[in-house]
């Protein structure tokens, strides 16, 4: 008996910690800001990889498993995942991260959307989002809606860790200020620069850097280009002196590599999401690796 007060007593010094929340995003940039707002109270995973093109991934039944332990996921919204997640989070049998639910997060929700479609939307537009472009995690103060909208919802699932989330949330905006401070003579750098992009994917980075974007590959989101299109495209960006062509590199290099050259712009394979290349291992690296790239090119033009 007197053994068994002893462990019971150093049980209440030292209370084992509670389970950590399970944090399921849709793609890993929204899982980066997770574990920087969530730290130890968090597992973090992600369905996506970061080299994949988040419109198109496959719905695996492992990915259904995933869901099925979630505690809270988090997805980028604004219909990005449309084509996939409904089905896997319908399959995950979850009832805490169902559409409605606590445990399920649309992180566009207060995000200041551009891109919004002012006519009524159809099929001949291509695989346009009706409730506006939903690539916006990568400038700032983006990242700080994010974050915040993050801690709000782990404070109201895990109400005794709301004072580590918002001490944490304090530290990551402090972290994002100090790395826009460093990365400001980079950011100068873009003011103005002439650019064309494969998908419509970089309006957001444009605002926040004020490029001027003056065409894309895609004549309609979602739709190959065509030789009629691309002619236009490469006279337009002689016409306009276009410094600077953008792809992910889940997109057809051969025909941007040809448009840049013949267009006489210098082409960049950007990374758009955390672990895009390896040693992209959360949202700092991946915005400064960006940059870097921007910048570097722009004073090679």
């Amino acid at each position: 008996m007197r053994r068994l007060a002893l462990l019971a007593a150093i049980a209440l010094l030292f209370p084992r910690p509670a389970a950590a929340l399970k944090v399921v995003s849709s793609i890993p940039t929204l899982g980066s800001l997770a574990k920087e707002v969530g730290g130890d109270r968090v597992d973090v995973e992600s369905l996506a990889k970061g080299y994949q093109d988040p419109h198109f991934v496959e719905p695996k039944p492992s990915l259904m498993l995933i869901l099925n332990r979630a505690d809270l996921l988090l997805h980028v919204g604004l219909e990005l995942e449309i084509g996939w997640l409904p089905p896997l989070i319908l399959g995950s049998r979850n009832p805490k991260i169902q559409t409605g639910e606590l445990g399920n997060l649309d992180c566009s929700r207060a995000i200041p959307v551009v891109d919004v479609p002012t006519t009524k939307v159809d099929r001949s537009m291509g695989d346009i989002h009706p409730q506006g472009n939903p690539h916006y995690w990568l400038p700032p103060s983006n990242a700080k809606v994010i974050g915040r909208e993050i801690a709000q919802r782990l404070s109201q699932i895990d109400p005794a860790g709301a004072a580590a989330y918002q001490k944490n949330l304090a530290a990551f905006n402090d972290k994002v200020d100090a790395a826009a401070k460093k990365w400001q003579p980079m950011i100068a750098k873009m003011r103005g620069a002439k650019i064309v992009t494969y998908h419509k994917s970089w309006t957001y980075v444009s605002q926040w850097l004020a490029m001027e974007e003056i065409g894309y590959l895609e004549p309609k989101p979602g739709i190959p280009p065509d030789p009629d299109h691309l002619f236009r495209l490469i006279q337009a960006m002689r016409a306009e002196h276009v410094q600077l062509l953008l792809v992910e590199d889940f997109y057809n290099l051969n025909t941007a590599r040809l448009v840049a050259e013949k267009g006489g712009a210098k082409l960049l394979d950007l990374p758009t999401d955390v672990g895009a290349k390896p040693a992209i291992k959360d949202w700092f690296t991946l915005v400064e690796t960006i940059l870097t790239q921007l910048s570097g090119a722009i004073s090679r033009v």
